[in-house]
């Protein structure tokens, strides 16, 4: 009697699951330098140890793969887990006051910073040059831009901020102040360090949001 011997599929999805993400490292090293446009697949795969042809398998194209690199830069990992839904954002929601709220999303946002910094300058780069690169840019402003809506109304159901901001006016504000650009020029050029871009972060956002709190009478 042949006994077979049951297929392991979780093994081979464990497989596939560390291919896909030594691609996505040889592809975030290789996009930064020599840069997108300058970096053909093949040196993708050569770099990643796998066929050119496991690349084409595992994301299609290489505007696929810069995308779901810039996705998995932002979210920090490749699970199926919406932003919305993912512990930080959850935390914010329960904190009860803006500071409070912008101090934990300064946490975040700075941990964001620190690993997407040199994949998102290159992907702004290239899309001044690339029809594709340009394309998964604009995505990126857009999702920025959305996720910053949601987080102003979120500020605004406080009930704290002054009285002269909308749902617009908040959301400009929050998708300025996010800006990578800010990041890498504080920290990576400058030498602050995280603590200080946090603060800075917070009290920029609060004083352009929330009413000057009372003046103590002597």
């Amino acid at each position: 009697m042949v006994v077979k011997r049951r297929y392991d599929s979780s093994r081979r999805h464990e497989q596939a699951r560390q291919t896909r993400r030594a691609v996505l490292d040889a592809a975030a090293k290789l996009f930064v330098d020599p840069g997108y446009a300058a970096t053909a697949l093949t040196a993708v795969a050569a770099e990643a140890g796998v066929a050119v042809q496991t690349v084409y398998a595992a994301f299609g194209s290489k505007r696929q793969l810069l995308s779901e690199l810039v996705d998995v830069t932002v979210a920090g990992d490749d699970e199926p887990v919406p932003l919305p839904d993912r512990p930080f954002a959850v935390e914010i929601r329960a904190l009860a006051d803006p500071r409070a709220k912008l101090t934990r999303f300064a946490q975040h946002l700075t941990q964001v910073h620190a690993r997407q910094a040199d994949v998102m300058l290159a992907l702004a780069g290239a899309a001044t040059a690339d029809p594709d690169a340009a394309e998964i840019w604009q995505k990126h402003v857009d999702d920025r831009r959305r996720g910053m809506s949601m987080f102003g109304r979120e500020l605004l159901a406080t009930g704290q901020l002054r009285p002269e901001h909308d749902a617009d006016s908040v959301a400009d504000i929050l998708w300025l102040a996010m800006d990578f650009r800010n990041y890498d020029w504080l920290v990576r050029r400058r030498g602050w360090s995280s603590e200080q871009f946090e603060r800075w972060y917070v009290d920029t956002v609060i004083a352009a949001l929330c009413p000057e709190p009372p003046t103590a009478h002597r």
